[in-house]
Parts: C-alpha cells; structure tokens; sequence
C-alpha cells in the first residue's frame, strides 16, 4: 500500500473518531463539567457545524495554497482544538475548541481526498480514494468504541488527548512522505454552490440532511439513550458502538452492490423506510438487550447504507461536476450532524430521552419525502431529456 495514502488515511481516522467519539464520553463530560448532557450534546453539533459550514469555504478561499501547507496547517488546527479541550474546565471552553478542531477538520478532510486523487495515475484514484475514506470508515468502526473504552479507564479527557494524538501522527506523516502535492484547479465558492439551482440535485442533498439529522440525532444521546442495556456501564457502551460501526461497515459495502443491481431509488427508499419503522419502535426494543442489539445493527445497516445510493444518485444527475456534488452531500451529511445534536438537545429537555428515536423517524420520514420529490423531478427531466437516464 502506497505509505502516502495511508498517511492520508490516518488523518482522515482521527477526524472521524473525533467526530463520532463524543456521543460515547457525553454522560461523563456533562458530570465533569457540571453541566447538562442537553448542553453538553452541543459539543458534537459545533464540530459537525463548524465543517459543514467551512468546508467548501476553505476549499474555495485555499484553492491555490500548496497542498503539503493546507494539510500541515490543518492537522495542526485540530491538533490544538482537542488539546484545548483536553484541558478544558468549563463548556465555553470546549465549545469553542470544539469549533476550532472542526474548523481543522473541515480543512484537512476534503484537502486530503483531493490530494490522494492527484497522487496516484487516473486508472488507480478509486482505490487511492477507497483508501483514505477507509480512515472515516474505521472511525465509525473502531475509532469510536476505542476512545469511549479509553474514556471507560482515564476519563474523557484522556480520549481527547488520544485524538490529539492521532492527529499529530497524521501531521508527522504528512511532513516526512508527502514531498510534493499537485496543487488542483481553483474553483470559486460560487461555482461549487452552482448545482443547487437544480432542484434534483437540492431535493437530494435535503435527503441527507433530514435522514442524518434523524439518524445520528439518537447517536448524539446514545449513552443516555439505551442506559436500560448498558446500566451506566461504559465497556458495554463501547460494545455497542462496535457493533453499531461494523454494522455501518456491513451496509455501506452491501449497498453498493445493491444500488449496482436494482438502482438507487429503490435501496434509498428501502433504507429509510427500515430505518423510520426501527427508530420508531427503538423506544421499546432498547428496553431488552436481545432486541436492542437487534435494533442497533439494523440502525447501522440502514442508516449508514443509504450514503452510497445517495452518492449514485448524484453522480448520476451530474457526472462532470461528481467531486462537487460528493462534497456537498458530505457538508448535507455533516449539517444534519449538526442539527441532531441541537434538536436532540432541545427534544430530551421536555420530553423522555428514551422516546428521542420518535423525533429522529419523524426526520427520516421527512428525507423519504424529499427522496421521492428528487425521483419525480428526476423523471421529469428525463422525460424532456431523452439521454439522461432515469435509474437514479
């Protein structure tokens, strides 16, 4: 495996452990900082608001800075947004570190992917792209259940410190094996925001936002949420955040093949269908841990298989323009995010956060909406358009 993409890989773990970690240390940090976990929950929506927000920007402001220089700088960003936290002893403290490392994050994720495409021949940047976006996959998998063990042991400030970490690797990487980076194409924040005036494509990308709002809005409270399997018990919360991860691994690479036989429409709509009925009925099976590991790996399936079909279908409306699009659905990703971590704050203020999954169906079924508006449009267009297919 080419050392450089592995480097690249590394960093892009860090960002997405840094991501999905909280949700497993959120019980302890509200007890530490004497705080709510409603406020508390905030730190996941600064981060994933401070990316979705300032991706594209920063794409678009560093689009002729050195590609070695903009990687550098970013690990080093994040870097001292989780050491801030680290020490951190009030939630003010932490929120703004929390936007300081996704502001970090928000520059090295997209960075990195275009670097790895740039660093390999045309024929192999699907695999060198495969390799780096393992890193976000591993986070999901590994990285999340790892660090809320770690917090299980020397607190969560110590899973902190271990992000940090990860990052500074990333960054040490990056300044011994990755001499020269072609530096791409600059392309102005307008121009990357010109596909939203298509409705398909906007109608789409609000099928992300709903469905990861929903979705990783009882993420967010997880440990609060199923408290009746883990009993306060942080290992097996670690547990099941494995299962959930590799649960999420399992649909991701089984929807690709799915979407490849009968079509995006069908795998999008099936996924979030399964997901709403689970989620609506998760106040109930989290009661018993038969069922709500059941309830656990289903959520992971389908919520974490509805990202290829998404990504196809994109691709598929606008193939000349695909790297923008994909990196649009990734700040939708991240905005909903954002949002579950806000709406799930507000949510378990005045009701049962056991009943929170009610709220986050209700967001799904939202995106199943806006999926089938992007069908109708989508058929349409191909109506007047005889050679654009309709298999989106």
């Amino acid at each position: 495996m080419d050392r450089r993409l592995l480097v690249l890989a590394v960093g892009m773990f860090a960002v997405g452990t840094d991501n999905f970690v909280i949700a497993g240390i959120l019980p302890s940090i509200s007890m530490s900082l004497n705080t709510s976990a409603s406020a508390a929950g905030q730190m996941v929506s600064i981060y994933a608001l401070s990316f979705a927000i300032l991706a594209p920007v920063i794409a678009a402001l560093a689009g002729g800075w050195s590609r070695k220089f903009l990687l550098m700088s970013a690990l080093g960003i994040f870097v001292v947004g989780n050491a801030l936290s680290a020490v951190a002893t009030d939630l003010n403290t932490v929120l703004v570190s929390r936007a300081l490392a996704g502001l970090g994050a928000a520059m090295f994720a997209p960075t990195a992917l275009g670097a790895a495409a740039s660093l390999v021949a045309h024929e192999k940047r699907g695999r060198a792209l495969a390799i780096v976006t393992a890193g976000l996959a591993g986070a999901t998998a590994l990285g999340a259940p790892i660090g809320t063990f770690i917090g299980g042991l020397g607190g969560w400030r110590g899973t902190l410190w271990s992000v940090a970490g990860l990052g500074l690797i990333a960054m040490i990487g990056v300044s011994l094996m990755l001499r020269t980076i072609p530096t791409p194409p600059r392309i102005t924040l307008r121009e990357r925001l010109r596909p939203l005036r298509d409705s398909r494509i906007a109608l789409t990308l609000l099928t992300t936002l709903f469905a990861y709002g929903g979705l990783l809005m009882v993420y967010t409270y997880i440990g609060l949420t199923l408290d009746h399997i883990t009993k306060g018990n942080i290992g097996v919360l670690a547990g099941i955040l494995f299962l959930w991860g590799v649960a999420a691994t399992a649909g991701n690479l089984l929807s690709g093949r799915l979407v490849d036989r009968f079509g995006s429409r069908e795998i999008i709509n099936g996924a979030l269908i399964v997901a709403a009925i689970n989620f609506a009925a998760l106040p109930w099976t989290s009661a018993h841990i038969g069922t709500g590991l059941v309830s656990v790996a289903i959520w992971g399936i389908s919520g974490w298989g509805l990202n290829v079909p998404q990504q196809h279908r994109l691709v598929t409306l606008a193939p000349h323009v695909a790297p923008l699009l994909l990196a649009l659905n990734n700040t939708a990703l991240y905005a909903g995010l954002a949002c579950s971590g806000l709406l799930g704050g507000i949510v378990i203020l005045v009701i049962d956060v056991h009943y929170l999954s009610l709220v986050g169906s209700a967001s799904i079924f939202v995106a199943l909406v806006m999926a089938e508006l992007a069908h109708i449009r989508i058929i349409r267009r191909a109506s007047l358009e005889p050679r654009e297919t309709a298999d989106a």
